[in-house]
């Protein structure tokens, strides 16, 4: 006696702490009737253990006969204050034929090792209606067909008109000027604008770089690079050695073919460049002292080597304006 009471007890325990007793299976319309064409939801709930892996149905096209799906299942997965998980699956419907439809129950599957155990929901009702437009006797009055329904116009179906009409707009005013402007007859001489020597141009962007005060903000990489582009556009505007796109020796190189001999402006040159690759590639960081000496050796580079200008002729006391 005493061993069937254990028994029964440890059965009694065994079934409670299944985890098939915490699964359960709902399914549902957002309402139970609906008139024809309308659409609505149908939603399935499964409320299950954590640790629970359940087989899920997935409908097509859809539900029963004359109950059509048109999108879904839209899937979301919450876990409560229980620690218990919710995954619910939502799917939009309608039906175009009325009568009342029962949905059949859903069922979950849980594989086991004893085999495959489902959990059902209740059966689902819905009842589709349809619209009553005709008058209770309709062999008193006649009545005409019902016109098409004419829906009003969106601001999408307008835009692209709009935007269309603005374009044509702009194109004829761009189009009038142009033809305008081959019409007219050129009336003022075109003005030519004399460009700065290439020393001119590389000493006033070199003060400007100083004036940035880049090395001393912390930006040593950046000033390195800006003080040998502007040697390398000077050495493009005074020796046609186009040098940007060149390596430091393939500059050198260069230079050396247009006749620049290897004196101290050539070193000069050699020095900036190959310091400032050694902070570029090599992470080197240079002192104060050599920040301000790399720029004036670039300032002096310039100077021995720019473009010897024509003298200026002496005027005479009268071409002065007779002073005496």
């Amino acid at each position: 006696m005493k061993r069937m009471i254990v028994y029964i007890l440890f059965l009694i325990g065994f079934y409670s702490s299944s985890p098939g007793q915490d699964i359960r299976v709902s399914a549902s319309f957002d309402t139970s009737r609906i008139f024809i064409g309308d659409q609505l939801k149908y939603s399935l709930s499964i409320e299950q253990p954590d640790n629970v892996i359940l087989n899920l149905p997935v409908f097509k096209d859809t539900l029963v006969k004359n109950i059509e799906i048109i999108s879904g299942p839209v899937t979301d997965t919450v876990k409560n204050e229980k620690g218990t998980l919710i995954i619910k699956q939502e799917y939009l419907i309608t039906s175009f034929d009325s009568g009342r439809y029962q949905v059949w129950p859903v069922f979950a599957e849980l594989k086991g090792p004893d085999g495959i155990k489902r959990f059902y929901s209740d059966y689902s009702y819905l009842e589709v209606l349809r619209p009553d437009i005709a008058p209770a006797d309709t062999t008193l009055k006649i009545y005409d067909i019902i016109s098409p329904y004419r829906a009003p116009v969106t601001i999408g179906e307008i835009l692209p008109w709009v935007l269309g009409l603005i374009a044509a707009i702009v194109i004829a005013y761009f189009a009038i000027r142009y033809i305008k402007k081959l019409r007219k007859e050129p009336s003022e001489t075109e003005i030519i604008v004399l460009k700065d020597p290439a020393h001119v141009i590389a000493l006033r962007e070199l003060e400007l770089l100083k004036e940035l005060r880049l090395w001393q903000k912390g930006e040593v990489k950046q000033y390195y690079s800006s003080l040998t582009e502007i040697l390398r556009k000077y050495l493009e505007n005074r020796f046609s050695v186009f040098s940007l796109e060149l390596t430091t020796s393939e500059t050198l190189d260069a230079l050396l073919k247009t006749g620049f001999r290897k004196d101290k402006s050539y070193e000069n040159l050699k020095t900036v460049l190959s310091g400032a690759d050694m902070v570029k590639f090599a992470k080197h960081n240079p002192e104060p002292t050599e920040n301000e000496a790399y720029f004036q050796t670039a300032w002096d580079f310039i100077i021995e080597t720019k473009m010897e200008e024509e003298p200026e002729a002496v005027k005479s006391p009268d071409e002065k304006g007779g002073d005496s």
